[in-house]
């Protein structure tokens, strides 16, 4: 397919998918799907996107590996990596994988396309002096460890030395879904 606004969502909640597709299609994209790296791969031998969303939870695995299949397919693609449960781990392991953007949930149409825009980096965003709290510390370690084991609960709360039910709730706490 020769399309310039072809836009590949890869996600693996229905709703959400068919919302972000209906917005785009009204943008002026044509939309295809994939709710998994299997279908990512089949999809890719048909279509060559411009475009891509990758949520980075694909029902418990990695999204950075959709990142990395689809950068390794068309290194000029525009990827932006959509998570509800971002860190600073992911955002640069995205990045280093070829994600041109990473943004939290809730973000909306209007946020992703803004994202393509911004492929380069801004050397004039503020730095802040505000320190890191050591939540938001503990926070990030959890998830880093959860993308390395792959979202194995069990795994990241052995590698975390802590009680997997007490992980479990501090998962919750974050909403993760």
């Amino acid at each position: 397919m020769a399309d310039d606004r072809l836009l590949l969502i890869v996600d693996d909640d229905v709703a959400f998918v068919r919302t972000l597709r209906r917005s785009f299609e009204r943008r002026g994209y044509s939309v295809v799907t994939a709710a998994s790296g299997a279908e990512l791969e089949a999809l890719l031998t048909e279509h060559r996107p411009n475009f891509a969303v990758v949520d980075l939870r694909l029902d418990g695995a990695s999204g950075l590996a959709s990142v990395e299949t689809l950068h390794r397919s068309d290194p000029e693609m525009r990827i932006v990596v959509l998570t509800g449960f971002a860190s600073i781990a992911t955002a640069v392991e995205a990045i280093k994988l070829g994600a041109c953007h990473y943004l939290a949930k809730p973000s909306n149409s209007d946020d992703i396309e803004a994202a393509f825009a911004k492929a380069g980096g801004d050397v004039s965003v503020p730095l802040t002096e505000t320190p890191t709290s050591i939540k938001t510390l503990e926070w990030e370690r959890i998830h880093q460890t959860l993308a390395e084991t792959g979202f194995n609960i069990s795994e990241t709360a052995r590698r975390l030395g802590m009680h997997r039910r007490t992980l479990a709730r501090k998962l919750e706490k974050q909403h993760i879904k």
